[in-house]
């Protein structure tokens, strides 16, 4: 077995035994045999009765997030046979595959599906485990009949709230972009945010039970004065009521509809995460926080990476303006800054907005354009519509901040013989980065098949078409066309004919000049990422022990002696967070500014004026009848592989590759999905969901 493969293991063991846990947690035998056992292995001095719950459920989930960047590092320095992973992918291709399409929640796989039954199997598990506990305890008994009713219904309304948690244990990991855990499982941040939504809408629902279940309780028993109680000992109900009120207002503005209308109130309202988040640790006190901690001290690691990383303004070379209302940016990035095709990149314009980030697919090639990174903007939002107007206005320079790029490595895409490629307007962005690595592939390999490419793609106007010439890159590589077999349909559905108004013929070019504080884009870590992101996670849980034992040792336990009645109960989950984001912020800190005094040498010898040349004219140009002649040879084959469809839509029923059609393949094409389609000769065409927004796409 070789160290990937063991790896891998250890973390599948590590998974399962860290599920069982939350399995048995809630069992009575667990409460009154397994706890005070295990309370008495450990050193109540140092740690406390938190000890149980940092061991059992908070260090595994850090070991596997260690172990995954170690996989992922040793993965990325050893080349991996091809044969392997297409053989793990043909055996889960059928669970990967798209079980339910037309649903609101989008492409549900088989595996999805599968998984989401297990999670739900899992909270209703723990709640009807403790509340089983709860029913059998003496004091139950012991009451009288007619006040048992409204104490179980107490119960109850107690059990939702500890079933809640367990959502709250997974509620960041779908949201941490730069995770070792989410690649460890062969999934990326943009694929896991549907993941995201789903757990927060559990979140939200056993929330809002637990909290209306006890204003019930308390209005019936005559005990509302407790709406206003903050126990020094015991669980805050006010931290409890703050928490909720932000996690309504994130809930009621995150539907589909509010997002797509206004995207603006969606993103500041969600911002409230971090208030949420603090009075409910608050609330809940430092042995339950204990139980969800991994995923909140991995997202707050991820946060503070990217708040470094976004400190410096990116050196912006210059943008292209197409006539359909698109801008191309290029940025100079550092030969360390490694990334694959559907990558993206999340920009912010302080000019602008100081908070708004948005996210951008990448559309150039790291192997054809090592020094650049181009991203596609087009026009359709508030936000997007302000930088188009300000990058056509006389400015010679702009400040921009970026954080990534992030996406998959991978390139399974070019082992099957054809790709059918289907886009709606700006959805074609993330297929320019995967037509320019084939055309890349051609150039540079001397024998193997390339696979045969159909895009198809509609545009509302004939303007638009120009989003065609991002196909290729307007650098001085050499791209020659005549090695793969492109085909492209384009539709324009709003209009009838080729305009005759030659005002949409030109693309502008705009040069900006940089400024001594604008640096190329560099990566978080470097090219060893994986290895520095495992030493950080290491040595910052290893720094926030060591503080947490001290300070239970030398402050905590002399006045508790773990009473649970003495020592503040809001104090004591205060320094836990506060000793968790001091060990982040010091370890983060230090490996970021050695890692960024290391590289500036190596900035030092690149050149720092990226030349880009731009054709005067265009492949849009070309199709809206503005000349014959055109700058190159690559251009022209990119105008003799396309056809345009005036005053029409792409027939999905039957879609066909190089002339042969692909029986039995379904076409999805929705909102914010975008979906590669590859069939192999002599067996059924393959669906491959390559990336996921869910509404909030990069084309924001």
């Amino acid at each position: 077995m070789n160290t990937i493969a063991l790896l891998k293991l250890i973390c599948l063991l590590v998974f399962i035994g860290w599920m069982f846990i939350w399995v048995v947690i809630s069992m009575e035998f667990y409460q009154y045999k397994w706890t005070p056992t295990l309370m008495e292995k450990f050193n109540a001095t140092y740690i406390g009765g938190q000890g149980t719950h940092l061991f059992l459920l908070t260090f595994p989930m850090m070991l596997i997030s260690v172990l995954g960047c170690i996989y992922l590092y040793i993965k990325s320095k050893k080349e991996l046979p091809s044969e392997s992973s297409s053989a793990t992918r043909k055996h889960m291709g059928y669970l990967r595959r798209p079980l339910l399409v037309l649903g609101p929640l989008g492409v549900i796989t088989t595996m999805e599906l599968i998984f989401a039954i297990m999670g739900i199997a899992l909270v209703c598990w723990q709640f009807g485990n403790y509340f089983y506990v709860s029913v059998k305890h003496p004091y139950m008994e012991s009451m009288r009949k007619d006040s048992v009713w409204l104490m179980r219904f107490r119960s109850v309304s107690l059990r939702l709230g500890y079933a809640s948690n367990v959502a709250w244990a997974f509620v960041f990991f779908p949201v941490t972009r730069f995770s070792s855990i989410l690649p460890l499982v062969g999934l990326t941040y943009e694929s896991s945010i549907k993941y995201h939504i789903w757990i927060g809408q559990v979140v939200m629902i056993l929330s809002a039970l637990h909290t209306v279940g006890f204003f019930v309780y308390w209005l019936i028993t005559n005990q509302l004065i407790l709406l206003l109680e903050w126990s020094p000992t015991w669980v805050s109900n006010v931290a409890g009521e703050i928490s909720w009120v932000f996690l309504f207002a994130m809930w009621v503005t995150s539907f589909a509809y509010t997002r797509r209308k206004t995207f603006e109130v969606f993103f500041y309202t969600h911002q409230l995460y971090a208030l949420a988040t603090f009075f409910y640790v608050v609330h809940i006190g430092v042995s339950w926080t204990c139980q969800i901690l991994p995923g909140i001290f991995l997202f707050t690691l991820d946060r503070y990476l990217r708040f470094l990383q976004s400190r410096s303004n990116a050196r912006l070379i210059s943008v292209r303006l197409l006539p359909g209302g698109t801008v191309e940016m290029t940025f100079q990035k550092s030969r360390g800054v490694r990334y694959g095709v559907t990558s993206n990149l999340f920009v912010n314009v302080p000019k602008i907005s100081k908070l708004q980030w948005h996210p951008f697919t990448v559309i150039s090639n790291d192997n054809m354009e090592p020094d650049t990174l181009s991203i596609a903007i087009n026009s359709g939002g508030s936000w997007t519509t302000k930088i188009h107007k300000e990058l056509s206005s006389s400015i010679n320079s702009l400040q921009v901040s970026v954080e990534g790029p992030y996406g998959p490595a991978s390139t399974s895409f070019l082992e099957h013989e054809s790709l059918v490629l289907i886009s709606g307007g700006s959805g074609i962005t993330p297929f320019i980065s995967i037509i320019r690595e084939i055309i890349h592939r051609s150039n540079t390999q001397k024998c193997g098949k390339i696979a045969r490419v159909q895009l198809i793609c509609a545009f509302k106007h004939a303007s638009d078409l120009t989003m065609l010439d991002l196909l290729l890159p307007v650098n001085n590589t050499p791209n020659d066309l005549s090695n793969i077999q492109l085909d492209i349909q384009a539709y324009i559905t709003r209009e009838n004919q080729p305009p005759t108004d030659d005002s949409h013929k030109l693309i502008q070019t705009k040069w900006f000049k940089s400024t001594p504080k604008d640096m190329p884009i560099t990566p978080v870590l470097g090219p060893n990422g994986w290895l520095y992101l495992g030493v950080i996670i290491t040595s910052s849980f290893i720094l926030f022990f060591i503080l947490l034992a001290l300070v239970t040792q030398y402050h905590i336990y002399p006045i508790d002696h773990n009473t649970n009645e003495k020592y503040n109960f809001t104090i004591w989950v205060l320094w836990d967070m506060f000793f968790m984001c001091a060990s982040i912020i010091a370890v983060c800190s230090i490996v970021f500014l050695w890692h960024k005094s290391k590289i500036a040498a190596e900035d030092q010898k690149q050149i720092k004026n990226v030349e880009v040349s731009t054709p005067t004219s265009s492949p849009g140009s070309w199709f809206h009848g503005g000349g014959t002649e055109l700058e190159s040879v690559p251009y022209q084959s990119l105008v003799q592989a396309t056809q345009v469809h005036y005053e029409g839509r792409p027939n999905l029923q039957s879609s066909t590759t190089s002339g042969q059609t692909s029986r039995g393949c379904r076409h999805c094409c929705y909102k914010g999905q975008i979906e590669v389609i590859e069939s192999r000769s002599n067996s059924r065409p393959v669906i491959r969901n390559l990336t996921s927004y869910l509404d909030v796409g990069f084309w924001t």
